[in-house]
């Protein structure tokens, strides 16, 4: 193998790290992104996020048996009910989006580690093949340099056979 078939393997190695990492990182960044549009929804609509998280409340409570308890109690009640359905849903909601950010932040986290771990191993395997390839270098050039002086010894011995 030549030097240039080495830088060219090299090179190439390189390359699909990096494509790696771009991958691994891409992950990380569509986790972070929707986290942030979630969060700039709520922003924008704040009102039609509380509605549907009322709705949500609702619909969970109507589910349970406490729930259901509670709707056929309050009869006359019904805006503390849809009150209380509502901040179960809002309450609910930010446990959501807490847990939404947190498992990004994780995935991030994660990512970055294991991004880290292979220019980690990467190196160290670059670092092998120099080595290799420089022990290799060495040793072609030694045994081209003992094959150009036994050739010009064998020329030297068949000139002098010549003469006599």
């Amino acid at each position: 193998m030549s030097s240039s078939d080495g830088k060219r393997a090299e090179l190439k190695a390189k390359i699909e790290a990096a494509e790696q990492r771009n991958e691994e990182r891409t992950l990380g960044q569509l986790a972070r992104d929707a986290s942030e549009t979630a969060t700039d929804f709520v922003k924008l609509h704040p009102l039609a996020t509380v509605a549907g998280v009322a709705v949500l409340g609702l619909a969970i409570g109507a589910m349970t048996k406490p729930g259901r308890r509670a709707g056929k109690a309050a009869g006359s009640k019904v805006n503390e009910f849809a009150s209380y359905a509502a901040e179960l849903g809002a309450a609910y909601a930010t446990g959501l989006f807490d847990a939404a950010t947190d498992a990004a932040q994780t995935s991030k986290d994660t990512i970055e580690d294991i991004g880290d771990a292979i220019n980690d191993n990467a190196g160290a395997a670059k670092r092998k093949a120099s080595f290799i390839s420089g022990n290799a270098a060495a040793a072609a050039k030694t045994l081209t340099r003992n094959a150009g002086k036994k050739a010009g010894r064998s020329i030297r011995d068949l000139r002098s056979r010549a003469r006599a």
